[in-house]
């Protein structure tokens, strides 16, 4: 008897594993779809992975006439991908693989038999396999088991697992945050052992991995693992430089343990984790003690500069980069504000954080860690009259496009003068006026343009 969770997998890939019945070949399920059904999570996977005896020239010839698309970037490696309607599929030989200690590219070698191909996998709750289309699952090392006892294990040892692929160690972090699992001693033993082996892994993949665990519901059990393990120095060492130690006489709190909590309340979307990670990254170099105890001034600029070179050195697209350098600038705007909001005030504010305001908003409320329940009731009070103001100043004044009552075009006539740095220099003061006082009107901004060009005339 199928159990009623894995039926969905089976109906899925019953046509596929069809064809390479047909051509004498056995088809295996493996990766995350497997493990997820198995713990009766919703299918929701927009690629399947598949290994199978069938050799990258024969995986093409059973795909032919069926996949949509077909393509072969990684046949050197085994794998053939292919389309059929909107279903991605990765099809691979079965393998062995291992990184040569100077190298930051596998070398491949086929096998045989599904065993020995999971037996090279990152995880024993990974390493299993559904047959098809006969749906025998395929368990050599356990990871059901596994999974049931929350135990994250490698099928060989950890020092062979994390020698094959050292990104593994970055991965195991994504399992013990995302299915709130255990590591085995030796796992993180090896860890610490092998950390230094990153480098020979990309950017790139470090990044990818890193993503993925911010996105996770909580990823704070995996970012304590990369500190406890010494990990993050090898890519991220800012996140271990927060460990402040706690001065007994000004009782500052371990801004590290503040940084993990602030990400864990913040919502599970990527710009805005990254974002909570680093908004603190500029304490450490700003520290200082005096007669009101520590203070960290100017720690968000020296922050948000240290943000955009820690994501430039992981490769992220310069509008990411921009976006999380502009929130870890601006998560102490709402605090400057403590004695009330001005409605020009407001309008800065909204100009300021433009389309990041929501999630501006959001990593300001989560970045109070506080137990004290009043001081946090207070904020939030304070921040829902603020959003409760931007609210109305948008529909009066349209906020998210505020501009000078006169464009460029109507400065360079008004004033008799062609494009040029003047023309700039006007426009910035007039939005200054217009951030500050709200619509001044078309004829009272030309008396405000005239009064500067009197002072700022060449």
């Amino acid at each position: 008897m199928v159990p009623e969770r894995l039926r969905p997998l089976l109906e899925e890939t019953a046509p596929l594993a069809e064809r390479f019945a047909a051509a004498g070949r056995r088809l295996y399920l493996v990766g995350g779809s497997v493990r997820d059904a198995i713990l009766g999570r919703p299918l929701d996977h927009a690629d399947l992975d598949f290994t199978t005896d069938a050799r990258p020239d024969e995986i093409e010839a059973v795909l032919c006439g069926w996949a949509d698309a077909i393509w072969d970037q990684g046949r050197r490696f085994g794998t053939i991908g292919a389309a059929r309607g909107d279903r991605r599929y990765e099809i691979t030989t079965h393998r062995a693989e291992a990184y040569s200690p100077d190298s930051r590219k596998p070398e491949v070698a086929f096998a045989d038999v599904v065993e020995a191909d999971l037996s090279r996998r990152d995880f024993t709750v990974n390493a299993m396999a559904l047959s098809l289309p006969d749906a025998e699952l395929i368990d050599p090392f356990g990871g059901v088991s596994d999974l049931a006892s929350t135990r994250l294990r490698t099928p060989l040892s950890p020092e062979e697992s994390f020698t094959d692929d050292p990104l593994r160690m970055l991965r195991a972090a994504r399992f013990l945050a995302g299915y709130a699992m255990v590591p085995e001693p030796d796992l993180v033993d090896a860890v610490k052992a092998l950390r230094g082996r990153m480098e020979i892994v990309s950017v790139e993949r470090i990044r990818d991995e890193l993503d993925k665990l911010m996105v996770v519901e909580k990823p704070s059990d995996g970012l304590w693992f990369l500190v406890h393990t010494r990990l993050a120095e090898e890519f991220l060492p800012e996140l271990p430089g927060l460990a402040l130690e706690i001065d007994p006489v000004h009782h500052h709190k371990d801004v590290l343990a503040h940084t993990i909590a602030v990400v864990d309340k913040t919502s599970p979307e990527r710009i805005l984790r990254l974002a909570a990670l680093l908004h603190d990254i500029g304490k450490p170099k700003t520290r200082s003690f005096g007669p009101g105890g520590v203070s960290f001034h100017h720690h968000e600029m020296v922050g948000a500069r240290m943000a955009e070179e820690r994501m430039r050195a992981l490769h992220y697209p310069s509008d990411e980069i921009a976006q999380v350098r502009r929130l870890v600038e601006l998560h102490l705007r709402f605090h400057g504000f403590a004695s009330g909001w001005t409605d020009s005030a407001v309008r800065r504010y909204a100009r300021d954080a433009g389309p990041l305001l929501g999630r501006l908003n959001e990593l300001t409320r989560c970045d109070c860690t506080t137990r004290n329940q009043a001081k946090a009731r207070d904020l939030d009070r304070r921040m829902d009259q603020l959003e409760a103001r931007i609210a109305e100043l948008e529909v009066q004044e349209e906020l998210h496009r505020i501009r000078p009552d006169l464009d460029g075009n109507l400065i360079m006539e008004h004033l008799g003068i062609g494009p040029g740095p003047l023309v700039g220099r006007a426009y910035a003061h007039l939005l200054e006026v217009r951030l500050d006082e709200g619509p001044l009107g078309e004829e009272e901004a030309r008396r405000r343009l005239d009064a500067w060009w009197e002072k700022n005339r060449p």
